[in-house]
């Protein structure tokens, strides 16, 4: 008989102590018919009596700028969903950005989504987002996690290839640890997608939604361990061949051709780590032994992490050094090394210098005969420059006043193609990149308006980005960037990126210039011009501007046209 959707959590307490969602209260039965989710379901289908529950139960009317306990301000909605919205917003208290889960109080959910972000906040394993809040308060019921802006969805960095085996190896092996902590305490996840796992800057991997995403969605699982642990499978499958291991294509990835069933990752790519390989069969093939090799399957994280740490360690490819030049031997030498060279290669005699009567005289003939070819040519040199000058002494007084010509101006650099750059996932207008490099200044891209400035606020907002691509690597010594808004002040810099499409933090970018002005142009002279195909125009300060057609009053900025030059 299934378990009902308390906090998506179902599992047997294993460490003999009371589990977490005891502690936290458990839920009542909300009237909904209980879901089923089998091991093989990617995501389970509502049944038609809850899915009309969840319709009926309309989500509040909210908007942007909308404070919730006069603290948490929403800023943009991220999902809407049966009854449900999940918001980015501001904590006012701590000035912080944070995530919001925001349903009516009569919504059938209400209640397990309470129980489950309660138990969630008790666990505190870090390598979670954090429950900060959970509230109900009059009509609403809202839950508040952490958000973090550094850090990006497995998703996004699996849309630029697949990881290498050290990373992949990273993966399953903290996200296995960290869900098996999680079931000992009686937590289940139940939807591990390449959405719910993050990235950090620092390489670690931080879970969102733990019971809560579950409860949210009306969720539940008859064997929740099995479940999480083919879930995790399937991001170790997506991670070692970009494909999703099913027929569907799902979270940007293509799934495996239909009518040939689950095949082993390293027969799917060329290059796959072989242990990995056998490792994701038997997490995916969790009921049975795999085809590949007689290993048992691995029904729970633990037993996946623990499969995963009888492993060989997978080392991190070493870093490319260049070769230093060949050693050059010195005047100086030490030991018994240095006098073995003096005795193998003695260094020969100078000849005798001209000591006879004859050899003084040879001497100070070859001296005079030197310092009259010298003024000779002196001579000779000072009159043919008097005469240049009597030559060009017309052209000198016919330059314009102000000397020397200009030095000509650098080439211009082809842009053969543009996106955003917003390595917090969140864009800003992607359909009107091209506008930047159209040739046309009456069309522009624009940002959204922001409350703060003019230097953004890093905890919310870091900055605004566009990268070109120059179709291959140039030399660039200039950029000049023409701005729709003037004021005070608009700071643009530029970075050297390795794809049009970098999944790199900024800080590891090769920085090439910045430029601060407070007029409609903002050119950046690179102090030494620098090869790169690539480029990052970031915007990290945008001056104040009234309200217009497109968007409110507030800091912002628009681009109408970007060149390079070499």
């Amino acid at each position: 008989m299934a378990e009902r959707s308390t906090a998506a959590v179902d599992v047997a307490d294993t460490s003999g102590e009371e589990p977490l969602t005891a502690k936290a209260g458990r839920a009542t039965d909300d009237g909904a018919e209980a879901e089923k989710v089998s091991g093989k379901e990617k995501d389970a289908a509502r049944t038609d009596s809850e899915g009309a529950e969840a319709t009926d139960s309309k989500p509040p009317e909210l908007h942007s700028g909308h404070k919730l306990a006069r603290r948490y301000r929403l800023e943009e909605c991220v999902t809407r969903l049966d009854g449900f919205s999940s918001w980015r917003a501001v904590d006012e208290k701590l000035r912080r950005a944070v995530g919001v889960h925001v349903l009516p109080a009569d919504h059938p959910r209400a209640r397990p989504v309470l129980s489950a972000a309660r138990a969630s906040a008790l666990l505190g394993d870090p390598r979670f987002v954090q429950v900060l809040d959970a509230v109900e308060d009059n009509d609403l019921v809202y839950v508040v996690h952490e958000w973090l802006p550094d850090a990006t969805e497995l998703a996004t960095v699996l849309a630029n290839g697949p990881l290498e085996p050290h990373d992949a190896y990273q993966l399953v092996s903290q996200v296995s640890q960290a869900m098996a902590a999680a079931h000992r305490e009686g937590l289940s996840h139940l939807r591990l997608t390449p959405g719910s796992v993050l990235r950090t800057e620092s390489g670690q991997y931080r879970i969102r939604g733990l019971a809560v995403m579950a409860a949210l969605r009306g969720i539940t699982c008859e064997h929740p361990q099995r479940t999480d642990t083919e879930a995790i499978g399937a991001l170790l499958y997506a991670a070692l061949t970009q494909r999703w291991p099913y027929e569907n294509d799902a979270y940007g990835l293509t799934g495996l051709p239909k009518g040939v069933g689950l095949i082993a990752p390293d027969q799917v790519r060329a290059g796959v780590h072989r242990g990995l390989s056998e490792l994701a069969m038997r997490a995916l093939v969790n009921d049975g032994a795999t085809a590949s090799r007689q290993e048992p399957p691995c029904t729970t994280p633990e037993e996946l992490a623990k499969a995963v740490a009888a492993m060989p360690r997978i080392r991190p490819p070493e870093t490319a050094f260049s070769t230093p030049p060949p050693y050059q031997r010195t005047g100086f030498q030490q030991g018994s090394y240095a006098q073995s060279v003096k005795a193998t290669q003695p260094v020969p005699a100078p000849p005798p210098p001209l000591q006879s009567r004859t050899g003084k005289a040879l001497k100070w003939s070859v001296s005079a005969l030197l310092i009259a070819a010298l003024g000779l040519g002196s001579w000779q040199l000072a009159d043919t420059l008097l005469k240049w000058e009597n030559d060009h002494d017309g052209t000198r007084n016919s330059q314009p006043s102000g000397g020397s010509a200009k030095k000509p101006e650098g080439k211009a650099l082809k842009i053969v193609n543009a996106d955003e750059y917003y390595p917090d996932g969140q864009p800003q207008h992607p359909d009107q990149v091209r506008a930047t490099y159209d040739g046309d200044p009456a069309t522009y891209w624009r940002s959204k308006s922001y409350r703060e400035g003019p230097d953004l606020n890093p905890a919310f907002k870091k900055g605004v980005g566009l990268v070109y691509d120059l179709g291959s690597e140039q030399q660039i010594s200039s950029a000049s960037i023409g701005l729709h808004y003037i004021g005070n002040h608009t700071t643009v810099t530029l970075y050297a990126a390795d794809s049009l499409s970098p999944s790199a933090p900024l800080s590891s970018m090769r920085e090439l210039g910045t430029a601060k002005t407070s007029g409609s142009t903002a050119k950046v002279t690179l102090k030494t011009p620098a090869k790169a195909r690539y480029v990052v125009v970031w915007i990290t300060a945008m001056p104040e501007s009234p309200a217009d057609t497109y968007s409110g009053a507030g800091f912002k900025q628009g681009v109408t046209e970007v060149s390079f030059t070499s």
